[in-house]
């Protein structure tokens, strides 16, 4: 059960997507919302030089400017929180923004955070590194919000028969049943016998919905991509998987079918833990 989400915001407009929709999203569980906004250390810390005997600028600007930004954020959030019917306590502190989003997320059922956030206009990963960050520490649960999102929508399952995936059908199944939408399940089908299998397993895994459930299977491409074009088709506003596959080291290293859908997808994912 979902019944509390921490909300990671750094101020910008990437972020403030995943405000809107963290909100929308609490709201509609009735979960207790809280918020989080992290005052970078290493923004100053770079502007230091004393190994090369430069005088360092004058800080106390940009440290008031990092500080009125993180309290602005957290207002904002408070306030959107506010205005759908919830509270939310947002509290703006110091340190390295992935390490402090998962400590505080430590305490909590779901995480939520942006895709990208304020350096997204002149960096060249495909994902931020705050939000890579967290994916990679965090033990807890994670939504992953891209620029736009908007709350509502069909539900992609992607199902691998992981241990992962298990959590992620218990998850789609409480989210699908309270957001009252069609959950759609994806399962890779390179081997027939075992995609029959998994369809077996996860029908029983769902099989208390009320709501509609369809199918959907692939033979070819690569399963991140289809899982990405199975949501397009169904217009989905959420695809629900576990954040590592049947293979977890090979995973950690070269980049899991979690991560890459995580990059490519044009709707929030939700990586169960």
């Amino acid at each position: 059960m979902i019944e509390t989400i921490l909300i990671a915001t750094d101020g910008s407009d990437a972020a403030h997507t995943a405000e809107r929709y963290g909100v929308a999203f609490g709201s509609r569980l009735r979960a207790r919302l809280s918020g989080l906004s992290v005052i970078e250390d290493k923004v100053t810390q770079g502007l230091r030089a004393e190994s090369l005997g430069v005088a360092s600028p004058n800080l106390d600007g940009v440290e008031a400017f990092l500080k009125a930004r993180a309290e602005g954020a957290c207002r904002r959030l408070s306030e959107a929180a506010r205005g759908a019917g919830s509270e939310c306590s947002a509290e703006a502190v110091r340190g390295i923004a992935d390490d402090r989003i998962v400590e505080r997320g430590q305490a909590v059922d779901l995480v939520i955070l942006g895709r990208d956030g304020e350096h997204a206009g002149c960096r060249t990963a495909l994902i931020g590194s705050t939000a890579d960050g967290t994916l990679r520490k965090t033990t807890k649960s994670a939504a992953v919000v891209p620029p736009g999102s908007e709350f509502g929508g069909p539900i992609v399952l992607a199902f691998d028969g992981s241990p992962g995936s298990r959590i992620a059908a218990k998850l789609a199944v409480e989210l699908a049943a309270r957001f009252e939408q069609t959950v759609h399940v994806f399962v890779d089908s390179k081997d027939k016998g075992r995609a029959a299998a998994r369809f077996d397993e996860v029908r029983r895994l769902l099989g208390t919905l009320t709501v509609p459930v369809r199918e959907a299977s692939s033979t070819l491409g690569r399963p991140d991509v289809k899982i990405v074009d199975t949501a397009k088709a169904a217009r989905a506003g959420l695809i629900v998987m576990g954040a590592f596959g049947r293979n977890r080291i090979n995973e950690y290293f070269l980049g899991s079918n979690a991560s890459a859908v995580v990059r490519t997808s044009p709707v929030p994912v939700l990586l169960a833990r």
